[in-house]
């Protein structure tokens, strides 16, 4: 068996990330990530965006996140998986505190191991 037929993750499982994004549940999104997990959000100072490594650092940006876009939502439009990788395309709405609205259109490339999160590089397109 070659390794891109090895099942490293599950529908079900990617599934579960995501309904733990849907109801904000940090606690059940760090512990999706492996320990030593990587998340790369579009934005950033580098060309990558920025990377929050370890459960610590993964917390610190989705906490905040969270307190600053009450109502934040991804809905997912396709998921798909081979091996040890993943894609999920969603539509992002959200109002912060200030008032802007965001509507953003964009895909998680994902790497799992042993079921869990080695790496979650998000892009986005900025709607509007």
């Amino acid at each position: 068996m070659d390794g891109a037929s090895i099942p490293h993750v599950t529908m079900d499982q990617l599934r579960a990330v995501g309904a733990a994004f849907a109801r904000r549940d940090v606690d059940a999104i760090v512990a999706a990530f492996a320990p030593d997990g990587e998340f790369r959000n579009a934005r950033g100072p580098d060309y990558w965006g920025q990377s929050f490594k370890g459960h610590a650092a993964i917390r610190s940006y989705f906490e905040p996140l969270f307190a600053n876009a009450s109502d934040v939502k991804w809905t997912h439009t396709s998921e798909f998986i081979h091996g040890d990788r993943a894609v999920t395309e969603w539509h992002r709405t959200a109002t912060l505190k200030t008032g802007e609205k965001q509507s953003w259109l964009g895909c998680d490339l994902y790497t799992f191991r042993n079921g869990l999160i080695v790496m979650k590089d998000t892009y986005i397109k900025v709607v509007g």
